[in-house]
Order: structure tokens, then C-alpha cells, then sequence
């Protein structure tokens, strides 16, 4: 499989991730890690680790699945993590010269399901200060416009930190933080807002900083599924910072204290890449 991007990340798409917090790159993985990848994830969704949450009420349609560390249980999600054109593609985002990974996130919306990813933005839910934090969002299926991840633009230059919350039931995070205020209501006043979301195809990613906004529908799709494969990576800038109360997801037993560098065996340095 290929470990660098399909093409050259340019500097208008640096640009936009900086100034926007969130931007929409296209083509940039092969076929080879979407379909093993897709692989790993279906053998997840049959026997899935000990972080999985299942957001969809009994009874409700569809399936909203979730779950967390597939890299630590699943060969393809491994390699991903060491390997994949991810690496490459966080530092030239965030301008940095070492990254690190943090973690993965698999988000499962079946057709039919009801339940939304509630407006959120993720460094609240992790123990980390800095600003060099990205996620990428990779799509095993198309994904339309109107079932895709909206961002507001802008919106992790505003310097403030919203409460983490559950999605399952939309109830605060028992983790506190001086800086924590209630989430807006982005959607009761969506005119004041520019959000951002495009119409996206597997080998297309979305990347997005650590604090801006988002938010998702259900998939009102009755015939085709919405398999994302969210990475987090983490630059030279990240710090370990102690959260009093509860984290998400709630990985233990990295040793690290407040103001160490997120480099250890569970977030390993991928960048630059170890000689051959």
C-alpha cells in the first residue's frame, strides 16, 4: 500500500485548514487502504474492544456505532496508524516537524438511522493543550453533502472551549475545566453561521482541527451506509495536561505527566519516518 499521498498537498489547501479549521482533500488515498481498512472495521463491528458504544436506542432504526483504539486490536488499522499517507499529510497541514498519533475512531451510521453526532469539537474531550491537533476524517463509503460532517468555519480561532458531552444521550462529560461553556446552538441559528461540508468519496479525507465545531445527521440513506475512520495526530506543540474528571476515550497507562510531549509506546512518533 502506498505510504505517501496520491499527490502533493497544496498550499492553498494549508491555507484553508488554517484559516477555515477545516478542509476537504481529495484523492489522496488508494484503493489498497480504504478496502483494508473496510475489512478491519467490519471484523471490529462483529467483535468490537472494550471502548464500543452503541448510540441507537433499542427499537430505534439504523445503527449508530462507535469505537475506539481499532489500531491497537486490528493488523490494517495498525499499519494505518504507522504507515498510511496520514503522517505526511498532518505535518504539512499543521507545519510541523514530528508527528504523533493519538488515536482512532470508528463512526458507523447505517441507513436509516436517526441518531446525530451532536455539535462538538474534540480537544475538550482529551487530555491535551496546544494548538497542533488535526483529525482526519476518511470515508469507506460516498458520503452525501446532506449526511456529511458540518463545520463552522472559523470557528477553532474563536478561543473559547465548549463542555464535552455524551453523544448517546447529549449529557455533559463529568470532566471539568475553567475554560469549559455550554455548546451553541449552532442549529436553532444556523443563518449566523458559515458551515462547511462537501460530498465526499472513499480516497477523499476531511481534515479538521482539534477545536473546531461539528456536528452531524442521522443517514436518512435507506440503502447506503456511512463508515467513517476518524484519526487524530498531533504535533511538535502537544502537551500532556491533566483533566479532573472524565476523558474520551479514556486511554490509561501512558506514564505521561502535565507538560510532556504526547510521544510514548500508545502515542508513538510516526514523522518523520524511521529509516529503512
Amino acid at each position: 500500500m502506498n505510504r505517501e499521498p496520491l499527490r502533493r498537498i497544496t498550499d492553498e489547501e494549508v491555507e484553508r485548514y488554517r484559516a477555515d479549521g477545516a478542509v476537504c482533500l481529495r484523492g489522496l488515498f488508494d484503493r489498497d487502504w480504504i478496502e483494508a481498512l473496510a475489512r478491519d472495521i467490519e471484523a471490529d463491528m462483529a467483535a468490537p474492544g472494550p471502548m464500543v458504544r452503541i448510540n441507537t436506542p433499542p427499537g430505534n432504526p439504523g445503527l449508530f456505532f462507535v469505537d475506539f483504539q481499532l489500531w491497537r486490536r486490528w493488523p490494517a488499522c495498525r499499519d494505518f496508524a504507522l504507515n498510511s499517507p496520514a503522517a505526511a499529510i498532518a505535518a504539512a497541514l499543521m507545519g510541523s516537524p514530528t508527528i504523533s498519533f493519538y488515536h482512532d475512531h470508528l463512526l458507523v451510521k447505517e441507513p436509516g438511522t436517526l441518531e446525530p453526532t451532536p455539535w462538538h469539537h474534540d480537544q475538550p474531550y482529551y487530555p491535551v493543550d496546544g494548538d497542533q491537533i488535526v483529525s482526519l476524517w476518511l470515508p469507506l463509503d460516498p458520503v452525501a453533502r446532506e449526511t456529511s460532517v458540518e463545520y463552522v468555519k472559523g470557528s477553532h480561532r474563536w478561543g473559547r472551549w465548549f463542555q464535552p458531552r455524551f453523544f448517546k444521550n447529549a449529557t455533559d462529560l463529568a470532566v471539568s475545566d475553567p475554560r469549559f461553556e455550554p455548546v451553541p446552538d449552532i442549529d436553532a441559528a444556523r443563518d449566523r453561521y458559515v458551515l462547511l461540508g462537501w460530498t465526499v468519496e472513499p480516497g477523499d479525507c476531511i481534515a479538521f482541527h482539534g477545536l473546531t465545531l461539528h456536528g452531524a445527521p442521522g443517514n436518512a440513506s435507506l440503502a447506503r451506509r456511512r463508515r467513517a475512520y476518524s484519526t487524530r495526530w498531533l504535533g511538535a506543540d502537544a502537551r500532556y495536561a491533566e483533566r479532573v474528571g472524565q476523558i474520551s476515550p479514556p486511554i490509561e497507562g501512558h506514564g505521561l505527566v502535565a507538560g510532556d510531549r504526547m510521544e510514548c509506546a500508545l502515542f508513538p512518533r510516526v514523522w518523520p519516518r524511521p529509516a529503512a
